[in-house]
């Protein structure tokens, strides 16, 4: 093995009766608890947290993450960490940088992100074409008031056909080949192409 991936998101536990710690979770539309989990790039599970249901998906990323960083401290590997946008944290950055991982991880939207990307969100004039639709994608530095230094930020806007709006996601990075022609950026990671 050459190099790790690491991905980490929480999951869903339905629960019936009175399980202490369960609590109903909009976003799943039940009562539940609200497990995290870290993946390696095979799908093995290093590392696991039984929650309650009422908490934050990327409440307690530490006690998960550490635990399976130390398991690979002082191997030669390529580390890389991805992650959705509940886990865009500017302290869960700065530990993947300290222990030596790339990352990309989702960013919500913010008006900041749209204003730097405006230009490409303006649709071509005339009809839309039957082939398939555009995607633009722009790499460019951003720096958050809550960050301690400008990173790279990964915009990506799609145009689809029948539809009327774009869709844009953003993408924080340390990778530095990010758009060069061994990458390209998918709406929940950046993977390398074989």
């Amino acid at each position: 093995m050459r190099e790790l991936i690491l991905e980490m998101d929480s999951s869903v536990s339905e629960t019936y009766g009175e399980q202490e710690g369960t609590a109903y979770k909009g976003y799943f539309g039940c009562t539940c608890y609200h497990p995290l989990f870290c993946f390696n790039q095979f799908g093995d599970v290093g590392q696991s947290l039984l929650r309650d249901g009422n908490v934050h998906s990327a409440k307690d990323w530490r006690a998960v993450l550490e635990p399976v960083v130390a398991r690979y401290q002082g191997r030669n590997l390529r580390r890389y960490f991805r992650a959705d946008a509940a886990y865009a944290n500017p302290e869960l950055y700065e530990y993947l940088e300290t222990e030596g991982f790339e990352y990309a991880i989702r960013l919500p939207a913010n008006d900041a992100l749209m204003t730097d990307i405006e230009p490409l969100l303006t649709r071509p004039v005339g009809r839309p074409s039957n082939t398939p639709g555009g995607l633009v994608c722009r790499l460019f530095v951003s720096g958050a008031e809550l960050w301690d230094r400008p990173r790279r930020v990964v915009a990506k806007v799609e145009w689809h056909n029948g539809e009327l709006f774009h869709r844009v996601g953003f993408i924080v990075t340390s990778l530095t080949r990010v758009g060069g022609p061994k990458w390209r950026v998918e709406p929940r990671n950046i993977k390398k192409q074989s």
